[in-house]
């Protein structure tokens, strides 16, 4: 018996992307027998709490122009509440209406995704450099990859969100399109589809025509001068699915009718490495290192 590719997609937190559409997308694609993990953020749910919560948030961006979310203790429990309280119950309730046997899952379930927190954060205000301590969050170490793989094997649509768990098996905020590279890297995907509030990488984030079919990301440092904010770190995470070991990774637009379907038929932007990089895990993947 031939094992379907999986693909793993990663639907963008970003207001804009239409999950339902994703979900009715993955249904479709699911009916037609292909295996399918998906991952989601939830920024704008995140951002939505917050402010009911009268929690202050806060954008940190690094030297290098990558910017993340500042996770302070607070902002942990609003993240934890957001997607697993939120977001994900919204997925899995639109996949089943759809036909679609879902599972949803944090990072914490299984200890799936483990993290080391980062004690230390880089981040420019006003021209200089500061250090931010107080920061839960972290990067995806391991993948333990058991769970997903028996849900997979049983038919199931495992629906996978931050947080994860460090390593004093405490919860930290991990960015969610790494954490779908780290996946798909130990799951031996065959392709990774990162979905977005943009029909692609642009040359121009101005222009939204200025679409690049091809972006090449060089295998250390920062992704390209074109790519600030949150792009940026998507060709990250990118990169790190790549070096994995995953053939195929697009960056696409969420915001359309059928967005996987059209990304798999060469919609969106194809990443790749200016050089060959050895892969960091093989199918299975287990221990996948950031």
């Amino acid at each position: 018996m031939t094992t379907r590719a999986l693909t793993v997609v990663k639907c963008g937190g970003n207001p804009a992307v239409d999950a339902a559409g994703v979900c009715a997308d993955v249904a479709g694609l699911v009916r037609e027998g292909h295996r399918v993990l998906l991952v989601h953020g939830g920024s704008g749910e995140i951002a939505r709490l917050a402010g009911r919560l009268g929690v202050p948030q806060r954008t940190l961006v690094a030297p290098d122009k990558v910017s993340a979310r500042y996770t302070d203790a607070a902002t942990l429990e609003v993240v934890v509440l957001a997607l697993a309280g939120g977001v994900k119950p919204r997925i899995v309730a639109e996949l089943s209406r759809l036909g679609v046997p879902a599972v949803g899952l944090t990072g914490l379930d299984g200890g799936m995704l483990r993290a080391r927190r980062k004690s230390v954060v880089r981040s420019v205000v006003d021209g200089r450099t500061t250090l931010v301590r107080d920061n839960f969050s972290g990067l995806v170490t391991e993948v333990r990859a058991e769970l997903a793989e028996t849900l997979l094997r049983s038919g199931f649509v495992p629906v996978v969100s931050p947080p994860a768990i460090d390593e004093r098996d405490q919860p930290v905020n991990v960015d969610a399109d790494r954490a779908a590279a780290a996946l798909a890297a130990a799951l031996g995907a065959e392709r990774l589809v990162l979905l977005t509030g943009a029909p692609g990488v642009l040359a121009d984030p101005d222009d939204e025509t200025s679409v690049l079919s091809v972006c090449e990301v060089p295998t250390a440092g920062a992704p390209g001068g074109f790519a600030g904010g949150g792009m940026a770190l998507k060709l990250v995470a990118a990169r790190e699915a790549l070096a994995g070991g995953v053939p195929s990774v697009r960056i696409a637009d969420g915001r359309v009718p059928r967005p996987v379907s059209r990304a798999l038929a060469g919609a969106g932007t194809a990443v790749t490495m200016t050089s060959a990089e050895p892969a960091i895990g093989g199918p299975h993947g287990r221990g996948i290192r950031a």
